[in-house]
């Protein structure tokens, strides 16, 4: 199986929140967003498995500011470590003022995805390669295979 590198999974998910998607005050609802996060690290998981993948855990999710209504949201997300048949993907979410121009980091996560055969189990992936030449890529793909670990030795 020939390994990917992280930017073969990048992918982005931009939608303008509306207000049904807001409490009275146009706060942005998280679920609205974790939503959008969850299918954006279901495309990444995707592009670098070429299976169906399907959300086993989501840790450090960091809401950093509020989302208002009227904002474009833009979901970043790329697999940052893979193991046997699961892959944590990090997701990172934009919002931006269309009007003025200003953008900030709203959200991030790290979630977990497995690929799954045709009969719903566990099925292997590429291996995840990175550019060692990126420091940012690296510190990615260090810290993602210690959570990796970490879950695991948790689940013995």
């Amino acid at each position: 199986m020939r390994s990917k590198s992280m930017k073969e999974s990048f992918s982005v998910l931009a939608q303008m929140v509306l207000p049904m998607q807001a409490n009275p005050a146009g706060n942005v609802h998280g679920g609205e967003i974790m939503k959008m996060m969850d299918s954006a690290a279901g495309v990444a998981a995707q592009k670098h498995a070429h299976t169906n993948c399907v959300t086993a855990r989501v840790e450090e999710l960091n809401f950093k500011k509020p989302v208002l209504v009227g904002e474009l949201v833009t979901c970043k997300s790329q697999v940052i470590y893979a193991g046997h048949s699961s892959m944590e993907v990090f997701v990172t979410v934009e919002s931006e003022d269309l009007i003025t121009g200003k953008r900030q980091i709203a959200l991030t996560a790290f979630f977990t995805m497995v690929s799954l055969d045709k009969n719903g189990k566990p099925s292997p992936i590429p291996p995840l390669t990175y550019d060692e030449d990126n420091a940012y890529e690296g510190k990615l793909y260090k810290e993602g295979e210690k959570r990796y670990k970490s879950h695991n030795e948790r689940k013995s």
